[in-house]
């Protein structure tokens, strides 16, 4: 979408989304595709205090702060539009979901040097190959493979948990998984009709704030779990009644 101001950073190189450019500030292209990422920040770093504050273990706080980070790549991308701060954007995207990879997986690996080495490595790969070449339905596809090989073991967690509350945190992770889903969608193929709507719901945009929500749903649910394996007596309790994090009592010994 080329409408607008002047375009403060210069022509578009990278996928441009349903929302006209440079209309709220000359150095913000997609303003609300920007300012939406702003709740996924917050609520990560609200997981990033309770993970510190409880001391878990320190992949969890590496979890929260890539959520951090892949939200400020994505703020970036969309203020910008620039093919460079796209590929910012979406190399953490593969990042993080490698890092979901080891915390699914990990608990059970009997060769425990082997996975993280392996996975640093392919996620160093894949950084160095998505800066030199342009994917663009060939990321898609790598990213839904990425994710598809993490559903098994999120899908035993939820059969493994017997507590209601937990089991709610994962029915709201598929839940916002699919708004966040139909609107990203409907944004993408619906671009045209959109435009020549009075008003514009910012599929996109909307997205972002599902997305923001279903990270730290899931983040709460694996802090869950994993506090179940160390038998640290986990509770899922909520923040002014609404905002559910995860309480633990450790062992003494602990």
């Amino acid at each position: 979408m080329e409408d607008g101001l002047s375009s403060f950073w210069g022509p578009v190189t990278s996928t441009d989304r349903c929302e006209k450019n440079y209309v709220h500030s000359s150095y913000i292209a997609e303003f609300f595709n920007t300012i939406s990422n702003v709740p996924g920040i917050l609520l990560a770093l609200i997981g990033l205090i309770n993970a510190l504050r409880q001391r878990f273990e320190k992949r969890f706080s590496v979890l929260h702060i890539s959520n951090v980070i892949l939200s400020i790549g994505s703020m970036i991308y969309h203020s910008t539009l620039q093919r460079l701060q796209q590929q910012g954007d979406e190399t953490p995207m593969v990042w993080e979901v490698l890092l979901y990879f080891y915390i699914l997986y990990s608990p059970d690996w009997h060769y425990r040097s082997t996975m993280p080495t392996f996975l640093f490595f392919y996620g160093v790969g894949f950084a160095v190959v998505h800066a030199l070449f342009r994917f663009g339905i060939g990321f898609k596809v790598h990213y839904v493979i990425l994710c598809l090989i993490c559903i098994p073991r999120m899908y035993k967690y939820y059969i493994y948990t017997k507590d209601a509350t937990a089991k709610r945190l994962a029915k709201l992770y598929i839940a916002t998984l699919l708004l966040g889903s139909i609107c990203g969608v409907s944004d993408r193929v619906f671009c045209k009709q959109i435009s020549n709507w009075y008003f514009n719901p910012q599929g996109h945009a909307l997205w972002h704030v599902f997305m923001g929500f279903n990270s730290y749903f899931a983040n709460t649910f694996l802090m869950f779990c994993r506090a179940q394996q160390r038998e640290w007596d986990p509770k899922i309790v909520h923040f002014l009644g609404v905002l559910p994090y995860v309480k633990i009592q450790k062992p003494k010994s602990q």
